[in-house]
Order: structure tokens, then sequence, then C-alpha cells
């Protein structure tokens, strides 16, 4: 049964340990009326690309303050391609 929202997975990759900007737009969509789901700090891309699969996730938002934004915007992207996934769009 689904609720017509859209879903989101906001996912923290890498070493990067600022958060509140990923929480404020968390917020943001939760207020806009979409169902978000918070990973937390420190994910792999494997994690988060595993949880938006588990949870039929609409869409993954990436927050990257480590420069490491590349590497794991790519990796993240293969995966969902390796899992046939590639409709969940990653912003």
């Amino acid at each position: 049964m689904t609720t017509g929202r859209i879903r989101v997975i906001v996912g923290k990759p890498g070493l990067d340990g600022h958060d509140r900007g990923a929480k404020v737009v968390a917020r943001a969509l939760r207020d806009a009326g979409c169902e978000v789901i918070y990973t937390g700090l420190h994910q792999t891309p494997e994690n988060i690309v595993e949880i938006a699969l588990q949870e039929d996730a609409n869409a993954i938002g990436l927050s990257v303050l480590s420069g490491a934004h590349m590497l794991m915007f790519r990796r993240i992207m293969e995966l969902l391609k390796e899992n046939k996934a590639e409709d969940i769009v990653v912003f």
C-alpha cells in the first residue's frame, strides 16, 4: 500500500561529519509533504543504495562537504544501474 507521497532518502556518504545542511533539507522536504528517511552520518554508497531499494525510494538526496562528491555520486549511480534502479532521481 503506497501513500502517494514522494519518498526521499537523504544520505551523508563518506567521512564528512557536517550534517546540519542535510537535516535542513530533510525538514524542508518533509514540510513540503515528502516522506523522508535520513540515513545519518558516515554512510557508504552501498548502504545508501540498499536503503533506497528497501524503502522503495523515488529519490536520493546527498550531502557531501568533504570534496568526495565526484567519487560518491559516481559510485551511487553505478550501484543504481547495477540494481536496475536508474529511475531513482539523485540530487
